[in-house]
This record gives structure tokens, sequence and C-alpha cells, in this order.
């Protein structure tokens, strides 16, 4: 069965205990979402979680591991051939880059590039 890639993000408009009465976005993944916003037909080409801010963050912890709960990451599925300059935890392959993320989505799944 083919694994298609995975992006997790944290849910925008979170709270952190830290900091009470106050409401963020993840200036991470803030890009990404404008991203996935401007074609959300596009959207379906992957799967999308996104996560509560408090740890442990579920959803990262079952594809990657306790150690890996920073985000957002692209958990690279088998669909396509991996790039050389991925992370890799076992057989699983993942980018927790923002802009190699925003890249891998243009060419992987035909989203627009980011302009340099």
């Amino acid at each position: 069965m083919t694994q298609r890639d995975l992006l997790i993000l944290l849910e925008p408009g979170f709270t952190d205990p830290k900091r009470p009465g106050e409401v963020f976005i993840c200036p991470d993944g803030a890009p990404i979402e404008g991203l996935l916003a401007s074609d959300p037909e596009r959207n379906t080409r992957l799967d999308i979680r996104r996560v509560p801010f408090q740890r442990p963050r579920k959803a990262a912890v079952e594809a990657l591991s306790e150690a890996h709960q920073n985000l957002p990451v692209l958990v690279l599925g088998d669909e396509y051939p991996a790039p050389s300059d991925v992370k890799s935890l076992g057989e699983k392959r993942f980018i927790t880059d923002t802009r190699r993320i925003l890249a891998l989505l243009a060419e992987r799944h035909g989203f627009p590039k980011v302009h340099d």
C-alpha cells in the first residue's frame, strides 16, 4: 500500500499555558497555511493534520517519535522519490524546514512555488 505525504501543523489560534489570555499562530506554519489556503483542491493530494500546541503531539509521535514533535513537519510517503536532503528516522523520511516544505509541496503536489 502506498503511503501519502503527511503534513503536520499546529492548529492556528492556539494558546500557550505560559502566556494566558493570548492566542497565537505558528510563525513557521503560517506560510504553509497560506499556501494550503491558496489552492484547497490540491490539499487532497496529501494527508494534513493540525494538532494542538500542548505536548505530547499525538500525530507527530505516531508519525515519527516522541523526540520529534517540533512542527511543522512533512513526513514523506512513498508515492514519490525522496530527495537527498531529507532527515531519516529508520525508514521514515521527513523535513522540518519551512522553506523546504514549501518547495516540496510545489515539487510533489503541484502547489505554486515560492518566488526567490
